[in-house]
C-alpha cells in the first residue's frame, strides 16, 4: 500500500474493519446461519470471477462484474447479513483486477461488497422478504415479494456507490456528494435488473425443485454478462483505435490539435438536432474526428510551410481525402464515417473535391461533416489571426448555404448551437506557438496577417468581403472553407 495514498489506507482499513464486524454474528455459536447454502452461493460467486479472471486481454474481457451481482442479491435474499457478507469476499478476493495496487483493489472490493451484501441483506429482513419467498411447500409471494427486493438493491446501489465516492474523495479528493450523484443513477438500474435474477434465483432455490433449478436463472445471466462484456470490449478497442489514429494526426500537423475533436463534437450537435438514431451519431462522431487522418500521407513540409503553397503543392493536399479513405479502408466500424472522410470537401454546387460530386450525390455524412469542418476552422484561434465570434460564422455558413453547403445542415447547427451553445473550451487555441497570436489591425495598423516567418496570403473569405472583418482561409474556389487553406492546410 506504499502507493496509496494515507487517506485511501485509512479508508480501506475501515472497510475492512466495517466488513469484519459485520461478519462476527456468523460465528457465534448456533447462529441461525445455514452454512450449506453459504457454501454453494461463495462457490458459484468464486467460480464467476475466476472465469472473468482468466479471460485473454484480447477476448470478451471479465464478465463477473455482472454474473457475480446476481449471486451476491441472492444471498442477501436467502442468508442473514452476516453469511451474505462473508459469500461476497470469496469472490471478491480472486477476482480480476485491471490495475495497480492489485492487492489493495482485492481487499478494498471484498470490504466493500461484504459491507454492501450485509446492508441489502438487512433492509431485505427488515421489510419480511424472507416471508415472501416461500418454501416449505408455500408459493412465493408475488408480486408482494417485489417491494423488498427492489428496496434490497437500492439499499446495495446505494451502499456501493457511497463507498466508491468515500474511496474516491480519499484518493482524488472529489466531493463525496458529487461522486454518488454520478455513479448512483448509473448504478441503480443494473442493480434492480440484477435483484430480479437473485430474487427468482432465492424463489427457486427454497422450491421443492432446490438449488440446482437456480442454475437455470444463473447460466443465462452468466451468459448474456459475458456477451455484454465483449460488446464493451469491442466499443474499447474502438474508441482506442480512433484516439491512435487522431494522435497520429497531431503529431504530425500538430498546428491544428484539438481541432478533430471539436469537428467531432459539431457533427454529434449537428446529428442530433436531424434526429438521427444513436448508431448515426457515433458514427458522425467518428467521422469529425477522423475526417483529417489522410493528412498522414501528406509530406510534413507541405503541412507545416509558412509560405503560400505551390499549384503542386495544394494537388498534393487536395489528395488527403483519398488518402483518409484507404487508411480506414479496412476498419469495419466506421461504416459511413468512411464516405465522410473521402468526400468532406467536396461542394453542394459541384466545385469541390476529391470527385466534383454535387447535390445529394454527397453523402450525408460528409455534408454534416462539412459544416462542422468550416464552422470550427472559422471559430479557432490561429497564430496569425484571431478567431471569428459564432455569430459571424454561422452567417458566413448561411451565405454560403445552397452553394457550398447543405442548407439543412447549417440550420441544423444553428439551431443546436442556439440550444446548447459553443464554450470557449470548444473554441481554443489550436496552434502549437501561442506566443504568436493574432495582434489587432487597431494596434499595429494596417498590414497583412503575419506567420512565424514571414507575410502570409491574403484571407479574404468571398469577393467582397469587409477588408475589417475577421479573415477566415480562402479556398481554392474563392468560396470559404471549400479546400486545402493556408489556414494550416484544413
Amino acid at each position: 500500500m506504499s502507493g496509496t495514498p494515507a487517506a485511501a489506507r485509512v479508508c480501506v482499513l475501515a472497510a475492512v474493519l466495517g466488513a469484519i464486524w459485520c461478519t462476527l454474528p456468523a460465528y457465534v455459536p448456533d447462529a441461525p446461519v445455514p452454512w450449506g447454502t453459504a457454501a454453494l452461493l461463495a462457490a458459484l460467486g468464486l467460480a464467476c470471477e475466476a472465469a472473468g479472471r482468466r479471460s485473454p486481454p484480447g477476448g470478451p474481457g471479465p464478465v463477473a462484474a455482472g454474473a457475480f451481482l446476481p449471486i451476491l442479491l441472492a444471498a442477501a435474499f436467502l442468508l442473514p447479513p452476516s453469511a451474505a457478507a462473508l459469500v461476497a469476499v470469496g469472490g471478491s478476493l480472486a477476482g480480476r483486477v485491471e490495475q495497480p495496487p492489485y492487492a489493495v483493489r482485492r481487499i478494498w472490493r471484498a470490504a466493500q461488497l461484504a459491507l454492501t451484501c450485509a446492508a441489502a441483506s438487512w433492509t431485505y429482513a427488515a421489510l419480511g422478504g424472507p416471508a415472501t419467498l416461500g418454501g416449505g411447500g408455500a408459493a412465493p409471494d408475488f408480486p408482494r415479494a417485489l417491494l423488498p427486493a427492489c428496496a434490497a438493491a437500492a439499499a446495495f446501489s446505494l451502499v456501493l456507490t457511497a463507498l466508491d465516492g468515500l474511496v474516491l474523495a480519499a484518493a482524488e479528493r472529489r466531493p463525496v456528494h458529487r461522486s454518488v450523484y454520478e455513479l448512483l443513477p448509473l448504478a441503480l438500474g443494473p442493480h434492480l435488473v440484477h435483484a430480479l435474477a437473485g430474487l427468482m434465483t432465492a424463489a427457486l432455490w427454497r422450491s421443492p425443485y432446490g438449488p440446482l433449478s437456480a442454475l437455470l436463472v444463473l447460466l443465462p445471466m452468466y451468459l448474456s454478462c459475458r456477451v455484454f462484456a465483449r460488446y464493451h470490449r469491442e466499443q474499447a478497442a474502438h474508441r482506442a483505435t480512433i484516439r491512435a489514429l487522431v494522435h497520429a494526426v497531431d503529431i504530425k500537423d500538430t498546428y491544428t490539435r484539438g481541432h478533430s475533436e471539436r469537428v467531432g463534437r459539431a457533427s454529434v450537435l449537428i446529428a442530433r438536432e436531424l434526429g438521427m438514431d444513436d448508431r448515426r451519431v457515433e458514427g458522425l462522431r467518428f467521422a469529425g474526428i477522423l475526417h483529417d487522418i489522410g493528412k498522414l500521407g501528406v509530406p510534413t513540409r507541405v503541412l507545416r510551410k509558412d509560405g503560400p503553397l505551390t499549384p503542386e503543392e495544394r494537388r498534393i493536399m487536395e489528395l488527403h481525402p483519398e488518402y483518409g479513405h484507404e487508411i480506414v479502408r479496412g476498419i469495419g466500424f466506421l461504416d459511413e464515417a468512411r464516405d465522410a472522410i473521402l468526400h468532406h470537401h467536396e461542394r453542394l454546387d459541384g466545385s469541390g473535391y476529391p470527385y466534383g460530386l454535387s447535390g445529394s450525390r454527397i453523402p450525408e455524412f460528409a455534408r454534416v461533416v462539412a459544416v462542422a469542418d468550416a464552422f470550427d476552422a472559422m471559430t479557432s484561434t490561429r497564430s496569425y489571426r484571431r478567431a471569428r465570434p459564432v455569430p459571424a460564422a454561422l452567417a458566413e455558413l448561411k451565405r454560403c448555404a445552397g452553394s457550398q453547403f447543405d442548407p439543412r445542415m447549417v440550420g441544423a447547427l444553428d439551431r443546436a448551437l442556439g440550444r446548447h451553445g459553443w464554450s470557449e473550451a470548444d473554441t481554443a487555441v489550436t496552434a502549437d506557438e501561442p506566443g504568436e497570436l493574432y495582434v489587432s489591425r487597431e494596434s499595429q495598423g494596417p498590414r497583412e496577417p503575419q506567420g512565424p516567418h514571414g507575410p502570409r496570403e491574403p484571407y479574404g473569405a468571398v469577393a467582397g468581403a469587409r477588408p475589417d472583418a475577421p479573415p477566415v482561409p480562402r479556398a481554392r474556389s474563392a468560396a470559404p472553407l471549400s479546400g486545402p487553406s493556408r489556414d494550416r492546410r484544413r
